[in-house]
């Protein structure tokens, strides 16, 4: 058993390492060895994102329909190229209760995006910005038609688009305000945005309007597409990775992420079309997303628009419009947090853009049930608290399993060093030897180990509960912690999780292997290491966690009659 044990505790120490060496890999701005689909990784080296674009600012390869009307097939020729004169065209904008967005009048795109009720987390006294189009980054939202084979061009987001008169900030009692651009004739088509901006809410209606004023039937298609470049997002840990990059959800293949790296090398292997699901990209905390009606044909696809510049979009084909007819489609643009019950409100799948991972199955109902105590407490640090409480409850027995076999292994101790000291000469002999003690004493090496394995995977889910929740950024806690999503900016909480995992340690039983003991010891310390660098929120849920297994074991030392007391580590 005890070779067993040691294998055990080897293993943990092996996992620890590897994890260090990952997150020691990211600190130092390069791609994890082991883990690397648990990070994102830029395809090129971060570059001015403004210069990333192509001359004429389109992108490439957007479909697989190539005619020769400057639409290029899949094989990344330049594409949706419209060569007439360039046309002056103008930025404007847009107030809400939430937002305060941008467009420009080329092809009535959304070019920036300010989230009013979230700061930036460099300069809180400013809004976080998520879309963006300046000489640091590209993020933008484009809409446009493509004809079919053989067709003329058509209105892209290229085109100049005239903004009708209207308001442009969301009045004092009313709930919507609209934005109407108008193309010119294109092809014998006019394409007609029409943008609905609805109070508190970060879903747009974007309503599309295609005309036919040609003398002939056409059938368009519509695109939708995200245009990001491959850069981690300002102020982001280098010590702990979260995803960024494009995703697709459809209900055959449901949620499907790819990293820029991916697409980099041609390695995107997603549902290629689908009548339902979106498309988004994502980062910490925050997404958009393109939405359509269930049931409308849509075609999908992830390209390299240009040197570290990416898209992810849908295309859907529309129905023949005679002349003089008209054909709508609906279409929503989300851009906003990550909040569980707003996206689950949007479109079905939308909520995995919050990205738990593995332990997804484990990790949404710890959030409705961290969500359900911040209804009741109002403070997201007490919630933690309160939740880590209620979990130590639930596994009271298990934990009070390990921790009684832990006293009687700490109660044999004595009688084990003093034989392994006897007999340190005879291997087998002492193997023999130990097995009889602990035969005698009715004690299982392994009992304190399985109880503890078994949480293990709900204390992870929590983890990345903590780690992908919006709701802790800008969050205060008490007196010094204010940002629950940020390290603490005076180490105290780091440094208590640090003594508390120390003081667990010693009222472990040492290991009779003086290897097995240093080892005990390093690991805490090295898993103390990390956690300075990780959000307040996290250490917060670890210190109460290791602050409530004390006291537990504390209590079960004394009623099984063996005094807590301390070892020191012996190096």
């Amino acid at each position: 058993m005890n070779d067993i044990r040691r294998t055990i505790l080897w293993v943990i120490f092996g996992f620890s390492l590897v994890m260090l060496w990952d997150q020691w890999q990211v600190y130092n701005g390069r791609k994890p060895t082991f883990f690397p689909s648990a990070v994102q990784s830029t395809a090129t080296a971060p570059q001015p994102a403004g210069a990333a674009s192509t001359p004429d600012g389109v992108p490439k390869a957007i479909n697989s329909v190539a005619n020769s009307a400057g639409i290029a097939s899949a094989t990344g020729q330049n594409v949706l190229q419209n060569n007439a004169p360039a046309v002056a065209h103008e930025r404007v904008v847009v107030h809400t209760d939430v937002f305060k967005l941008t467009f420009d009048t080329e092809g009535g795109s959304l070019v920036q995006v300010e989230l009013l009720k979230h700061a930036d987390m460099a300069d809180k006294a400013r809004p976080f910005v998520l879309l963006d189009d300046s000489k640091d980054r590209v993020y933008l939202a484009q809409t446009g038609l493509i004809p079919a084979a053989g067709g003329s061009a058509l209105p892209t987001h290229k085109s100049v688009m005239t903004l009708m008169p209207g308001e442009r900030t969301l009045a004092e009692g009313s709930q919507t305000l609209e934005l109407r651009f108008e193309s010119a004739e294109v092809g014998g088509v006019k394409l007609v945005k029409t943008y609905t901006l609805t109070r508190g809410s970060y879903a747009v209606a974007v309503k599309h309007e295609v005309i036919n004023l040609g003398a002939t039937a056409l059938s368009p298609q519509l695109y939708l597409q995200l245009v990001r470049d491959g850069n981690k997002p300002v102020g982001e840990s280098s010590f702990y990775s979260t995803f960024t990059g494009p995703a697709i959800y459809t209900e055959a293949k449901k949620y499907q992420k790819v990293e820029f790296a991916d697409i980099e090398k041609g390695k995107v292997d997603i549902e290629k079309t689908a009548t339902n699901g979106y498309v988004a990209m994502v980062q910490h905390y925050f997404a958009s997303a393109w939405l359509l009606a269930d049931g409308m044909q849509r075609d999908l696809f992830m390209r390299k628009v240009d040197t570290n510049l990416y898209s992810v979009g849908m295309i859907a084909p529309l129905e023949s419009i005679a002349p003089g007819a008209r054909k709508t489609v609906e279409a929503k643009l989300f851009a906003g947090p990550q909040e569980e019950k707003l996206l689950e409100s949007l479109t079905p799948g939308l909520e995995l853009v919050k990205d738990y991972g593995w332990l997804t199955i484990l990790a949404k109902p710890l959030y409705w049930l961290l969500d359900t105590l911040h209804s009741l407490i109002s403070n997201w640090g007490w919630s933690i608290v309160a939740l880590v409480l209620l979990l130590k409850v639930a596994f009271y027995w298990l934990n009070a399993k390990a921790y009684a076999s832990m006293a009687k292994m700490k109660a044999v101790n004595p009688r084990i060093m003093e034989m392994r000291e006897r007999l340190k000469d005879n291997p087998q002999q002492m193997q023999q030897e130990m097995m009889r003690i602990y035969r005698e004493e009715k004690v299982n090496p392994m009992g304190g180990c399985f109880p503890i394995m078994i949480q293990i995977p709900v204390f992870i889910a929590l983890y990345w509960v903590l780690l992908a929740s919006v709701e802790m950024r800008n969050t205060p806690w008490i007196g010094w912690i204010q940002d629950l999503s940020s390290p603490d900016p005076w180490y105290i909480l780091p440094v208590v999780m640090a003594l508390t995992t120390l003081l667990q340690t010693s009222l472990n039983p040492a290991p009779p292997d003086p290897m097995q003991a240093k080892m005990m010891w390093f690991m805490p310390l090295a898993f103390s290491v990390m956690f300075f660098f990780f959000p307040a929120g996290l250490v917060l849920y670890w210190i109460t966690n290791n602050i409530l297994s004390i006291a537990q074991q504390w209590v079960i030392n004394v009623r099984m009659g063996v005094p807590p007391k301390f070892h020191l580590p012996k190096f």
